[in-house]
């Protein structure tokens, strides 16, 4: 896959979008399709079953490693909603597609991190050393690649010398210790479970990079909300209640909880690695949007030479109107 192929992808959902496929599933609609993840449990799906999303119900079609490939799916209609680190927001919304983030669903912080690391005896000890080598994380063009970019650029390192790969997250592991890859970006349970087994080492982090931060968020289509602003109301407010019932619980109740749903789910998972959960590490109450948190990576974005000169105007790439839960 190359470097720049998700702008493909953008661009496809452009056309889509304009031949009228972003719909949703209709006016009024109280179920919403969606993706989820392997092994582990989404802010809405934990919300859901915390009852805080009232008559609206979760329509489950299929899993996705790819926060770009999520959105899209959103866009073309193929399914409701979607979640993306925001610079991939911002992406496809320059490539013309009607989305509005309405909700953060994860970010980092101290407990909460994408970290990018070594086997124990790797030589690889700084940015230059990453010339040549490969870094495996779960899509290209995203929160990884990044996070690499902005690691390498602050030493000094050209990010085209170096060869970001996809890797599934639950195969980059694996792939690290058997010396596919060379780097391995490891976020959230998957991070801590491989820092428990052992043989390996951090060269940084993304909150290392940038302190806390909301990386990414859920949208819609203009036209599903436009159809659908009372199930998109339930949605925002129930996530958001959902981040903030996290943060006030013990986390081992939320990693029960959690561990619970996956359980009684019966997608033929394992769920193991839940019990290392920490946090979301959303920064904003509720998972409110910030202009910040999109427009830091439109510099980024034009840096890669990857909006075609486009101009975004991030205030209409988000909005906290349907955020029940306050600032």
């Amino acid at each position: 896959m190359k470097r720049r192929a998700f702008l493909a992808l953008a661009g496809a959902a452009a056309v889509s979008t304009a031949c009228g496929t972003a719909s949703g599933s209709g006016s009024g609609t109280k179920t919403l399709r969606y993706q989820g993840s392997a092994g582990a449990v989404t802010l809405p799906e934990l919300a859901a079953d915390l009852g805080y999303l009232g008559d609206v119900t979760l329509d489950w079609v299929g899993n996705t490693i790819s926060g770009p490939q999520d959105i899209q799916s959103a866009a073309t209609g193929q399914t409701d909603f979607g979640g993306a680190f925001n610079g991939a927001v911002v992406k496809l919304a320059a490539a013309g597609a009607p989305i509005k983030a309405v909700v953060g669903y994860y970010g980092s912080d101290d407990r909460a991190y994408n970290g990018f690391y070594v086997q124990e005896n790797s030589p690889i000890r700084s940015a230059a050393d990453l010339a040549g080598k490969k870094i495996g994380m779960n899509t290209l063009g995203a929160h990884s690649e990044a996070m690499l970019d902005i690691y390498l650029q602050r030493a000094g390192v050209d990010p085209k010398k170096t060869e970001p790969l996809v890797v599934p997250p639950v195969n980059t592991e694996q792939s690290l210790r058997q010396s596919q890859i060379d780097v391995a970006v490891l976020g959230g349970i998957l991070r801590d479970k491989a820092l428990q087994t052992g043989g390996i080492r951090k060269l940084f982090t993304d909150f290392e990079l940038l302190g806390p931060f909301t990386a990414g968020t859920y949208v819609f289509t203009d036209r599903f909300i436009k159809q659908n602003p009372d199930t998109v109301r339930t949605f925002v407010t129930g996530v958001g209640k959902a981040i903030e019932w996290s943060r006030s619980t013990p986390t081992a109740q939320v990693v029960d909880r959690m561990t619970r749903i996956v359980a009684k789910r019966k997608r033929n998972e394992d769920g193991s690695a839940l019990k290392f959960w920490k946090s979301w590490g959303v920064a904003e109450k509720g998972g409110r949007v910030s202009e910040h948190e999109l427009s830091m990576w439109v510099d980024w974005l034009a840096g890669r030479g990857e909006l075609a000169n486009k101009k975004v105007d991030i205030s209409s790439l988000y909005t906290n109107e349907f955020n029940g839960v306050g600032p």
